[in-house]
Formats: structure tokens, C-alpha cells, sequence
């Protein structure tokens, strides 16, 4: 809730600047190209349809810009520096479209008029939204600072380095609500009073206290033992850091994260950008609208096939877990027979006799994934991303990959990097292998690498190597 209203006076902050940028340069132009374009008093000009619209639709247009540019993403935390290259790049980025879409239309008396109105809107716009973004900036720092906002950190680890970070975070306002030992044989070096058990105590104190995230500092060295721990973390689905030390090479791929001083590792966070992550979002919605638009005559003939086929419902939802581990109904074109899962959950083989034989064809072409577009434009999905399962299926992978949880920490997609490149998995051991490459697809996201996933995945549609 605190982070949404945050986000939410970022918001409100850069659209009242946007307003009054457009209303100053409005006055520029007037006194520059206005004469030229047929109008004598400056009210006349400033209640000119296109300059009308222009004042109710340019602020929207910057939130926009903002939005994809990942600036309301995280509220909290922000720091000053990259706040300033951000905002100066997304505003010179904005200013360029706003040039070409609007400016280009008036004439100017001279060609350097251009020149003046881009600069004097680029320093305009550049000001007037980093000077209140800087100042509520500033001010979360400082609520932080004198304990107003609160972020309750639990530390596990008891030794020398769990005290020098507890007392770190303590002076920029964290909340230290306790330590773990790992074991009763751990050297203690923090006060007694704040132990509040052992790992194994863990999920019992996460059930009951709000705790914002797990600081792991701990005085092994060793690389394995460490990631033994971790391995018990990942379940409580909080953001995990770990203190960095030289040599670390295990997490080499994860975003290092300096708080004030502090080098610590995220390791629940990957290299996407926020910036890319929001691109993706909207992409991924407008091509959604169009692909199930161009399709739809295919959707109409596969509903025909499947009725004709067999008897039963057009759809098939199942639960599976999706995003930060919330359930959600996936749809999919039915390609069994009713009834087809009585007992338990089983996985599809290449012969199953359960699949009809139209269901056979869907399989083999992809065909039953399309309804999932819908998925994506309800946001329970992604057009790529790991595939999502059902938490029968999850409860037995954890038990051999821990780490599988991380995938929680993005929406699970139509197609993915371990279905181009492994393809359907018939046991639990085979999704743990295609567990590599969806691992791969977390820690290396980018819009390429969509892209190329895409293209992979047209190829297996066109050849029909699906099942």
C-alpha cells in the first residue's frame, strides 16, 4: 500500500508538471510561429482546438513515456544519481517524438526557431519534472532515515558480518526484527536477545510477523554450504540479499545492489531492466489483440473440429501458479476426452490415448496454447516466459531444485526458451531438466532474447514437432 501511494505522487508530481511545461511553451510559440500561422491575440491561439488538445493529451502522453521507461516500478530506494540520467533521457527521448509529431507542423519564421523550440521544451520538461521528482525522493530518504517507513530485514547469520550489516541498515532506517543461527554451533556475535531461532525455525516466524525481506550474511566462505541455505529460502518468496565478498563467482549473473555503501547481491531479481519489463507488458497485450483478431476465423474452425471430434466443453481450464506464486485458471483448446484426469494429475506422453485425434493435431501444431492469449491480456501470462504447472507438479520438483521458485518472480509465458529447446517433459525428472533452460531464460531476460524465442517457436508451429 505505501509503495502504491508513493508510485501514485510520482504519478500525480509529473503529470501537473507536464501541464504547466506544455502551458509555458505554448506562450513560446505563440510569440514565435503563432503570427505565421493566422492568429492575433495569444487567447486565440491558447484556445485553439489543436492547442486545446494538445494541453489535455501531451501530460498523458509523458506519463506514458514514464511508465515505459520502468521510473514508477520502484517506488522506494530510488537513487539521486541514476534518477537524474533517467529522467534526462526519458525526457529527451519524449521531447524528439513530441518534435516530430507536433512541432514539425508549425512554420517558423526561420529554420532556427526549430533549434530554440526543442531546446527551451527539452530544459523546460528536464526541470520542472526532476526538481519534484528530486524533492519526493528526498523526502523518502529521510522518513526512512528517521524511522517513518519502515522495512523489517531479517538477518540470517549471527557472527561478525550479521552485526556490521545490521548495524548498517539500522542507521538508514531499516528495522532489524532478528537473527537466525544456522546452527547452535554458529559463533555469535549480535545480542542475544534478537536471536530468534535456528533455519529450522524459519517458517514459522514468517507465517507470523511481516517481514519485507532476508539479509543473508553469514561467515562460511563456502561457495556449496551457502547455497544450501539459500536453497531454504527461496520458498518464502521475499527478496533475498547477500552480502558481497571477493571471488563470489556463483551469483556472478545477478544484480549487485550498492545501498549507501552496502554491496549487497539480489539474488530474487534478474538483469531485465524495468524499462524492458514494461515494454514487454504492453507489447505483449497489443500483439495479443491482434494475433486473436487475425485468427479468429482459425478459432471459429477449431471450435467447429473439436465439437465435431468428441463430446464436451470447446475449453480446457486448469489451476496453475503464475506470477509471485498466485493460482490462475489457464485456457486451452480441449485436446482430451472428458474425464481424462479422474484419479490424480498425469502428464501427456507422445501415444497417450487420452488425447483425441484432432486433440493430436492441435498438439503437434501448438494449436490448443491460443486461447492463452487471453491469459496475457488478463495479465496471468506473458507470451514468453517459463511455462507455468500446476503446484502438484511443483511440490515435486522443489524437492530437487529449490531454486525453481525464483521463476515465481516472473509471469509464466505461452511458449518458453525449455519448451523450443526441450519440448514437452513426461516425468518430473525431465521437467527438472527443462528446468536449465527456463533458469537460463531468468537470469539472461531481454527483449532479444524474446524475440528469438518467438522465432524458434514459429519454427516448431510451421514444422509441427510438437506432440
Amino acid at each position: 500500500m505505501r509503495s502504491t501511494i508513493q508510485a501514485g505522487k510520482y504519478v500525480i508530481a509529473d503529470f501537473l508538471s507536464a501541464s504547466v511545461v506544455w502551458i509555458l511553451f505554448n506562450l513560446l510559440r505563440y510569440h514565435e510561429v503563432a503570427s505565421y500561422l493566422g492568429f492575433d491575440t495569444l487567447a486565440s491561439f491558447l484556445t485553439h482546438t489543436r492547442v486545446w488538445e494538445g494541453q489535455m493529451l501531451v501530460p498523458f502522453f509523458w506519463l506514458a513515456i514514464y511508465y515505459l521507461s520502468g521510473y514508477y516500478n520502484k517506488p522506494f530506494g530510488k537513487s539521486r544519481i541514476s534518477e537524474f540520467f533517467l529522467t534526462f533521457s526519458t525526457v529527451w527521448i519524449g521531447v524528439t517524438v513530441l518534435f516530430f509529431l507536433i512541432l514539425l507542423n508549425d512554420i517558423p519564421h526561420s529554420i532556427y526557431v526549430y533549434y530554440e523550440l526543442y531546446f527551451t521544451l527539452l530544459a523546460l520538461q528536464f526541470v520542472c519534472t526532476y526538481i519534484p521528482r528530486l524533492i519526493l525522493t528526498q523526502q523518502g530518504i529521510l522518513k526512512i532515515k528517521h524511522r517513518k517507513w519502515v522495512m523489517n530485514v531479517l538477518i540470517i547469520g549471527t557472527g561478525k558480518k550479521a552485526q556490521t550489516i545490521a548495524d548498517d541498515l539500522f542507521k538508514l532506517g531499516y528495522h532489524i526484527a532478528g537473527f537466525i543461527q544456522e546452527d547452535k554451533s554458529e559463533e555469535t556475535k549480535v545480542n542475544q536477545e534478537l536471536i530468534r531461532g535456528e533455519l529450522t525455525d524459519l517458517p514459522e516466524i514468517m507465517k507470523s510477523e511481516r517481514l519485507d525481506e532476508l539479509v543473508v550474511a553469514m561467515e562460511t566462505s563456502e561457495s556449496q554450504k551457502l547455497l544450501s541455505i539459500l536453497y531454504t529460502l527461496y520458498p518464502f518468496k521475499r527478496p533475498i540479499k547477500v552480502l558481497y565478498v571477493d571471488k563470489m563467482l556463483l551469483f556472478s549473473r545477478v544484480k549487485m545492489r550498492n545501498m549507501y555503501g552496502i554491496p549487497l547481491i539480489d539474488l530474487t531479481d534478474n538483469n531485465f531492466s524495468e524499462a524492458g519489463k514494461n515494454l514487454k507488458v504492453v507489447l505483449d497485450k497489443v500483439l495479443s489483440v491482434l494475433i486473436m483478431t487475425v485468427l479468429s476465423p482459425l478459432f471459429l474452425y477449431i471450435i467447429f473440429r473439436i465439437k465435431k471430434d468428441s463430446s464436451g466443453p470447446v475449453f480446457f481450464r486448469q489451476e496453475r501458479i503464475g506470477y509471485l506464486g498466485k493460482p490462475f485458471m489457464i485456457y486451452k483448446f480441449r485436446t482430451m476426452y472428458v474425464d481424462a484426469e479422474k484419479e490424480k494429475p498425469m502428464l501427456s506422453s507422445e501415444n497417450d490415448p487420452r488425447i483425441t485425434p484432432f486433440g493430436r493435431i492441435m498438439r503437434k501444431y501448438r494449436l490448443d496454447e491460443l486461447p492463452q492469449f487471453w491469459n496475457v491480456l488478463k495479465g496471468d501470462m506473458a507470451i514468453v516466459g517459463p511455462r507455468p504447472e500446476r503446484k502438484y507438479y511443483i511440490d515435486q520438483i522443489v524437492k530437487k531444485a529449490p531454486y525453481y521458485y525464483l521463476l515465481h518472480n516472473v509471469h509464466p509465458g505461452i511458449t518458453s526458451l525449455g519448451m523450443v529447446k526441450y519440448g514437452y517433459a513426461g516425468n518430473v525428472d525431465e521437467m527438472v531438466e527443462r528446468l536449465e533452460y527456463d533458469m537460463l531464460y531468468y537470469e539472461n531476460m531481454s527483449m532479444l532474447l524474446d524475440l528469438k524465442i518467438l522465432v524458434f517457436t514459429i519454427q516448431t508451429v510451421a514444422t509441427g514437432k510438437g506432440i
